[in-house]
């Protein structure tokens, strides 16, 4: 058959189709040889372990492995002494087997030296390894949680999840929000206002993504609600992927106060209403304050049943709060000055006859 005789279309479509399947079968053998690379380490490791309890190996003797490893295999890298005792740390971290397999040979090697380098806790290493693989986080992004604390931070939000959602998404919910949100990507003033800080995190909605976290799809901010002839506007609407449901949020720059829990119930009930998609899950609706005290804002989530999070952001430090007051100033030359002065009265006195 020639070309010309092709159904019009047929060969773009056939073309695009093989290059999706030579694109996946790159990437499943990609995933294959980190898995199986690996696994090895996690062998190495273990067999150092092994004759270290046994025979008593010292750094002196994977040293020597190390060198004869790279001759008898010169064209491989990851037969250095350093990486060797990574190896002995990675098998001690890890001694489940089918742990390693299931999880964390699954992740590049790379973010396996992060989470030894990092961290000390065997729990919190396997919490952040399942994340990194549900999640696809490049190395920088797992350091950046790591360095943020996101394993205390997440579901730490006071809510009434438990009795506004149905399981299992209540469960879901509660651990995909935070407390509190690190926001130090941001550069605000000293006297900035809820506008101020919404401004901010829509030029900066990449990096607010990714510490809402994954499934975060962002809908719009001061977005219209038209209730009853009027005009209401939330700070920011979301729709999240896999609770299938909008997401609210209110910006404050004060303290949690009772009031707020009724206004974001008014904004939940109306996105139920004029948004949600009868195949929707509720609508979820989050304020974020400056600070907040827990016991007031579990009585005002008490008898609301609407799904509302109370959480609080972390700004960056500003600079006006690090550099002294006019009045600071002053003082600290004054001080100087008279220490000037009594030097050189001094130098005076001992130079009188």
């Amino acid at each position: 058959m020639s070309d010309r005789s092709l159904p019009s279309g047929l060969y773009e479509q056939t073309l695009l189709d093989l290059k999706r399947r030579i694109r996946s079968a790159q990437v499943r053998a990609a995933l294959a040889v980190n898995q199986e690379l690996i696994l090895l380490y996690w062998q190495i490791g273990q067999t150092i372990l092994e004759q270290q309890q046994r025979e008593g190996w010292g750094t002196k003797v994977i040293d020597r492995l190390a060198r004869d490893l790279k001759q008898e295999f010169p064209t491989l890298g990851g037969f250095s002494a350093r990486n060797l005792k990574y190896m002995r740390a990675f098998a001690e971290a890890y001694p489940d087997p089918a742990f390693v397999q299931r999880c964390v040979a699954q992740i590049p090697w790379r973010h396996n030296l992060v989470l030894l380098d990092k961290l000390k806790q065997s729990e919190e290493r396997a919490w952040y390894a399942q994340q990194s693989l549900e999640n696809g986080w490049s190395r920088d992004v797992l350091a950046l949680q790591i360095e943020s604390n996101l394993y205390r931070r997440q579901g730490n939000a006071v809510t009434n999840f438990d009795r506004t959602l149905p399981q299992p998404q209540s469960d879901l919910a509660q651990q995909l929000i935070k407390d509190p949100y690190h926001l130090e990507f941001l550069t605000l003033g000293k006297e900035a206002q809820e506008r101020d800080l919404e401004a901010a995190l829509i030029t900066h909605i990449r990096d607010f993504l990714l510490e809402l976290g994954v499934g975060f799809a962002f809908v719009g901010s001061q977005y219209r609600l038209e209730v009853a002839g009027e005009e209401f506007f939330v700070d920011l609407l979301f729709y999240h992927l896999k609770l299938r449901c909008y997401v609210a949020i209110e910006l404050k720059m004060t303290a949690f106060k009772p009031e707020y829990s009724g206004k974001m119930n008014f904004y939940v009930a109306a996105i139920d209403d004029l948004l949600r998609h009868p195949s929707d899950n509720p609508t979820i609706g989050i304020i974020l304050c400056r600070d907040k005290n827990k016991t007031i804002a579990e009585y005002a989530l008490r008898n609301v049943n609407s799904p509302i999070a109370i959480s609080t952001h972390r700004l960056p430090k500003q600079l006006e709060d690090q550099l002294p007051t006019i009045e600071q100033l002053e003082m600290e030359i004054n001080t100087v000055l008279s220490d000037l002065v009594e030097q050189v009265e001094q130098v005076e006195q001992a130079e009188r006859p």
